[in-house]
């Protein structure tokens, strides 16, 4: 099978029905729409597997260097739609579909999204992945198969409640299982000298790979994702019954982050870990050797990625094969090594740096730590041969071990050749204040690579009426030259593009509406202001000022005639999931439910103000809510956000950023001007020295602030009924007594820019003038330039085009 079915509807139809009938024996009119989407999925795959295989040979002719991105998580959302737009035969599909009777929307819409990662970290990596196909980058994921992924939620009576996300259950048509490139991974056992350091495993847990075909945009390049799952080895162990082993299986591949508040919890994280950092690595070097002979050069021809800390234990593994099969010497590993991982910090938030106790990891992982304990000796010494004793609180800050802790990002920086960042700001935060120590040590490693998004997929496959108002207005280089968005900005006030802009617009509010009252039953006013924060809950990204503000806004609405009576129509739209063991983060979306119940009740109010959480926001619900947003809710405590790529999503889209100078705010702001979008509260140097003075007492805002006393007070007063007044009493005291990401310091000034953007709203001709502007300068945050930098300045790898 090859692409010639998808030249014409005929032999498509001729082809799907064939398939169908000898697959699920049965016929056309009485196939499900599973039946459906697994014969379109098979034959769409067929129809690319000759340039899949194509673009291994070339890679492998061309003695291309590759990159291998490893990441915890890939959020790849569906590929059905995405693999036929980016290979060409959407029309011809979706013409077929129609001549058969049937919408070929329906059928796309099948397909579950992988539950494959929860947040930015995972959505960025897969943007990165279409990037490098589309841009005939050797590059390829790598990741662990899970088969329940985060969870599915549920909101119930307010709350969240996490179901398995069985999206596995009918198979996944576009993997396929490489059995015969499995890899043993070890665990526990000890390690005993004998001539050279002697790795005794005490059991071992196969890897097997599953590949998931990337689809490069009309280039004929497909790349792919491999996915690890993990299965009984053939070395069975002999110190725990099967069922143990069995369920320590399924643990490993089950679920994404499990619950690590537990030292069972914390030792499952780290399996996972080095499961999936081993078995990349060793099949890496395993094919390298075939080919080269040795792994001496190996760093000329592969760049292992590191996408967060997650997995750092790459750095030990390719030392314990290079020391410990290899034999080559300490020096000669090490050089090798440092040529060959690079680093992406993403955060700045000290609990997200990861560390790992000692104690759990030397009897899992014995002879890997006793390569950090090695690594961090030598690391150690060069610092006292340069600082001497009198600076020990220097290097004790440095070390990569220290009071029993691992410190992994510690352990990326030593052994990276590259450390960046993924916005200025987050860049300069690193250099400048959270690892100036490093920076001081490796000026030559650190430097800013902003993210990006795929505007193929966040432009082009979910907003078609906007690409077509793009393709008739400015032409259609744009779709492979995403600077070129750029040309729409003298059209910005031109009334026949504003026109077509607020028609968009407004038709895709009406679709989102309708979704949410299709799931929730909630009714929206699609000309009202679809104001929107979707991304994951924590404090940092300050879902509970937004909440807090609404209540602001219903007390208006409820006491103050003027208010009322200039205030235009507002829907508040949030989307979340908080992880399980986040007990705080699960209050604030029990709030924010609460908040909602009670102003969509009201009737005094309800056509003014509207509130929605909508239920297990994933990437599939995003590519309705990203083209329907006129505000886009970046409001992060300044200096915390490492980046965002929410924020180019809805600026792509023509939403107008509301936010903080924070992350890639600060490059938005510069780029669009102080005129298209609403900036507010403390920068980043502001809130630093805030903390670092630790005089802020949020308890003084309470008591001399009369209107965030009584916000505060109706958290606990009884405001909302059938509600126990102490529901969101944690709420309460948290903001008094520590408001640790300055939700009341800002508070003010938000409600200004709320003010001022509401207010901007009611003129439509200057606001769609700002929503043009955002579009235009737009295309600097495609993945494709982010990828193109990484190319050319941090992984030095050619096109193969």
């Amino acid at each position: 099978m090859n692409k010639s079915i998808f030249n014409s509807t005929e032999s498509l139809k001729k082809a799907f029905i064939d398939r169908l009938e000898k697959t699920y024996l049965t016929k056309l009119e009485n196939s499900s729409v599973r039946e459906r989407y697994n014969v379109l999925g098979i034959l769409v795959k067929e129809a690319f597997a000759l340039d899949w295989m194509k673009t291994n040979q070339r890679i492998d002719k061309t003695d291309a260097r590759q990159v291998y991105y490893f990441s915890m998580e890939f959020l790849m959302g569906r590929l059905i739609t995405n693999n036929l737009m980016n290979y060409g035969i959407s029309d011809i599909a979706e013409q077929a579909f129609t001549e058969m009777g049937f919408d070929i929307n329906e059928t796309e819409d099948y397909e579950p999204d992988p539950g494959l990662g929860n947040g930015g970290l995972g959505r960025l990596a897969a943007c990165y992945l279409d990037s490098m196909a589309s841009l005939g980058i050797p590059g390829f994921g790598n990741c662990i198969r899970y088969r329940y992924g985060l969870f599915r939620q549920k909101i119930k009576n307010g709350y969240q409640e996490e179901r398995p996300d069985n999206w596995l259950a009918d198979g996944y048509v576009w993997e396929i299982r490489k059995e015969e490139e499995a890899e043993d991974i070890p665990f526990f056992g000890y390690v005993e000298y004998q001539q050279g350091m002697v790795y005794h495993p005490a059991e071992y847990i196969r890897a097997v790979p599953y590949d998931v075909p990337i689809v490069g945009d009309g280039n004929k390049v497909v790349t792919h994702l491999r996915l690890w799952n993990a299965e009984p080895s053939r070395k069975y162990p002999k110190n725990i019954s099967a069922f143990e082993y069995e369920a320590r299986l399924q643990r490993i591949s089950g679920f994404l982050y499990p619950d690590d508040t537990t030292e069972d919890g914390k030792r499952l994280r780290l399996m996972q870990q080095y499961f999936f950092s081993s078995a990349g690595v060793k099949s890496v070097c395993r094919k390298h050797k075939e080919k080269y002979g040795t792994l001496i050069n190996l760093h000329e021809k592969v760049v292992f990625h590191i996408n967060d800390t997650h997995p750092t234990l790459i750095i030990p593994e390719l030392m314990r094969i290079f020391l410990d099969e290899e034999h080559m010497e300490w020096d000669e590993a090490w050089k090798i090594t440092t040529h060959t991982v690079a680093y992406t910090n993403h955060t700045i938030l000290a609990e997200a740096l990861e560390k790992w106790q000692a104690s759990i990891m030397q009897p899992l992982l014995p002879r890997i730590y006793q390569l950090i304990e090695e690594i961090n000796r030598r690391f150690c010494l060069e610092l006292l041969e340069k600082h001497g004793y009198k600076n020990i609180d220097l290097i004790n800050s440095l070390s990569i071990i220290h009071d029993g802790m691992v410190r992994m990002a510690h352990l990326c920086i030593v052994a990276s050749f590259s450390v960046n960042g993924v916005a200025k700001l987050h860049t300069e935060i690193l250099k400048n204040i959270e690892m100036k120590d490093f920076y001081a040590l490796y000026p030559d490693k650190f430097r800013n690579v902003t993210n990006g998004i795929t505007h193929r997929r966040w432009l082009i496959q979910s907003n078609k009426e906007l690409t077509k108002i793009l393709n008739d207005t400015i032409g259609t280089s744009w779709v492979h030259r995403p600077e070129d968005l750029s040309k729409l900005l003298k059209f910005s006030n031109d009334s026949n593009v504003q026109k077509s802009i607020q028609q968009m617009k407004f038709e895709k509010k009406k679709a989102l509406s309708e979704r949410i009252f299709k799931e929730q039953g909630i009714v929206l006013d699609p000309n009202s202001i679809f104001d929107i924060q979707v991304k994951r809950l924590h404090e940092y990204k300050r879902q509970l000022l937004n909440a807090l503000h609404i209540m602001y806004v219903y007390h208006e609405l409820k006491t103050n005639l003027e208010f009322k009576k200039n205030y235009a129509p507002h829907s508040f739209i949030f989307g979340a999931k908080a992880a399980g063991s986040y007990y705080f983060a699960k209050k604030v979306i029990k709030l924010i439910n609460t908040i909602a119940k009670k102003v969509n009740d009201d009737v005094e109010t309800n056509s003014f103000l509207k509130v929605i959480f909508v239920e297990n926001y994933n990437v599939s619900y995003a590519e309705i809510i990203m083209p329907a947003c006129d505000i886009s809710e970046q409001i992060s405590t300044a200096s915390k956000e490492a980046s965002g790529t929410g924020n180019m999503k809805f600026m792509m889209n023509g939403a107008i950023t509301l936010g903080t100078e924070d992350g890639a705010n600060v490059e938005i702001h510069e780029l669009v001007g102080d005129d298209c979008i609403f900036i507010f509260g403390m920068n980043a140097s502001e809130v630093t020295s805030l903390m670092g003075k630790k005089t802020y007492r949020p308890n003084d805002i309470y008591l001399q602030d009369p209107l965030i006393h009584e916000i505060l007070d109706n958290l606990v007063n009884g405001f909302f009924e059938n509600e126990d007044p102490n529901e969101f009493k944690d709420i309460f005291d948290r903001l008094v007594n520590e408001d640790t990401y300055f939700v009341l310091k800002d508070f003010e000034a938000y409600k200004q820019a709320h003010q001022a953007a509401n207010e901007a709203y009611k003129n439509q001709q200057e606001w769609t003038r700002k929503a043009i502007v955002n579009i235009g300068k737009s295309g600097i945050f495609s993945s494709d330039r982010s990828i193109q930098e990484y190319a050319d300045n941090i992984w030095h790898i050619k096109s193969i085009l």
